[in-house]
């Protein structure tokens, strides 16, 4: 077999792929979906809290205009998690979104570095790339409250629904979700598995008609 002929053998395997392309474009929407309804609706049922976390300088964001960017950070994420599970103006609200993040990333969690989850393993933590001491102690702390709860805990019923871990909150989570909206921004909703695809073909069967 030849080098051409692979290649040809290739290019018609990538055409017969054209025909699924919407699968990718659902997961990464059925992914996002449900973290976005969760954290929108999370807002909405506790917004007094959300705005006083926005507004307070001391122990919150400290934000102009609090009131408005509260409303608009619970909105975007409750109606854009439903937009994206419809498929529905997919690249449109993939873009506030993405703001949404960013400003998530930069704001709450960038002091905190990369991890989410504080893991002294982590080649991100441990010297590789810098080196960050409070995730390096937190085997430490972990093992000293395992300890304490051993003692003085129900330690196996705590425990059955999995094992305790240090929250680093860094940018891990909101850096990934960015990611995973820049490529719907691109690729849109994707094809037959969406309201964007259903949508552009009765327009463009409508416009033929004209």
């Amino acid at each position: 077999m030849t080098l051409t002929s692979v290649f040809t053998l290739y290019q018609k395997l990538i055409a017969t792929l054209e025909h699924f392309n919407g699968l990718g474009a659902l997961a990464i929407r059925l992914y996002l979906a449900p973290v976005m309804i969760q954290a929108g609706w999370n807002k909405y049922s506790n917004f007094s809290d959300i705005l006083e976390w926005f507004r307070n300088t001391e122990w919150g964001l400290g934000l102009p205009f609090p009131e408005v960017l509260a409303f608009l950070a619970t909105a975007t994420e409750l109606l854009g998690g439903i937009f994206l599970l419809l498929g529905l103006f997919t690249r449109l609200v993939s873009i506030p979104l993405m703001v949404t993040m960013l400003v998530a990333a930069i704001s709450v969690h960038w002091e905190n570095g990369w991890l989410a989850i504080s893991d002294s393993s982590s080649w991100l933590a441990n010297g590789t790339i810098y080196y960050d001491e409070s995730i390096m102690q937190a085997p430490d702390k972990l093992a000293a409250a395992n300890a304490i709860l051993q003692q003085h805990g129900h330690y196996d019923w705590l425990t059955e629904s999995g094992k305790f871990v240090i929250l680093n909150n860094g940018i891990e989570f909101a850096a990934t979700y960015f990611i995973l909206l820049l490529a719907l921004l691109f690729i849109g909703g994707g094809r037959y598995l969406s309201l964007d695809y259903w949508l552009t073909v009765a327009i463009e069967k409508r416009s033929n008609r004209v």
